[in-house]
């Protein structure tokens, strides 16, 4: 392994580390297809805990859910993303999240839909609300369920029952994050924040819109891990899917 291979190897890691996904424009997209670079690349993210995604017009680093130097506990959520406050705030985001990647998580007709015309938080609200009632009927009959997938859907049934939907006057900067419009508002800023999703008309009726990085990860990630396969049969409800358009 040549110094040249270092240097290029170390080039294509640190700037995936700052930047998180590099595009076919960018120089170090190239040189990260250097047979020798590559493998080298894949050796540091490897030592790392990091996991290279692999497309043809990108490449984005992941954290590995475990075993990785930069692996993210309940305390470095917290410290980045100011809007979870409590471990029932993570818990809930955490559904809000897993049900907006079940939402696009579907056949091709839905990942276009998705891709052009988003997914308003309202729908969100109304299919996280589907979930959460029929998980609460199914705790009525099997007051252990969720013990095995280790989520307390106790806690998450109530605490979101008794949450508001929203405020009077919706806005970006008035949105209360002790309703549901607002949980769904925080969650929604942890992948923006993560440049997976775009959100527009924040002072209207906001939707998200996924990015390409966020299906890339669901079709080269999520998909071997048994756990984001549980968590997404765990958002199947009785009636099936939302006869209702996702965009509004």
């Amino acid at each position: 392994m040549s110094a040249e291979t270092i240097k290029k190897a170390s080039a294509v890691y640190f700037t995936l580390l700052r930047e998180k996904v590099i595009d076919e424009n960018s120089e170090h997209f190239q040189a990260y297809f250097v047979p020798e670079v590559r493998q080298t690349v894949l050796l540091l993210a490897d030592e790392s805990g990091t996991y290279i995604i692999e497309s043809p017009k990108r490449i984005q680093l992941v954290v590995q859910p475990t075993g990785s130097v930069f692996a993210t506990n309940f305390t470095h959520m917290k410290e980045k993303h100011k809007q979870i406050e409590t471990k029932k705030h993570f818990h809930l985001i955490s559904v809000v999240i897993m049900a907006f990647l079940a939402s696009i998580d579907r056949n091709q007709a839905a990942k276009i839909r998705t891709k052009r015309e988003g997914i308003s938080y309202y729908a969100l609200e109304r299919q996280v609300n589907d979930v959460i009632m029929n998980w609460d009927a199914i705790l009525k009959a099997k007051p252990a369920f969720g013990e095995e997938e280790k989520i307390d859907m106790k806690d998450v049934v109530t605490t979101w029952k008794y949450m508001e939907v929203d405020t009077d006057d919706y806005g970006a900067k008035k949105a209360n994050r002790r309703t549901r419009i607002g949980l769904i508002a925080s969650a929604m800023r942890v992948l923006e924040t993560e440049e997976l999703i775009a959100i527009l008309d924040r002072d209207d009726i906001p939707k998200a819109i996924p990015k390409q990085e966020l299906f890339e990860r669901i079709e080269y990630l999520y998909h071997d891990y048994d756990r984001y396969e549980m968590l997404k049969e765990l958002m199947k409800n009785e009636e099936g899917e939302h006869a209702e358009n996702p965009s509004n």
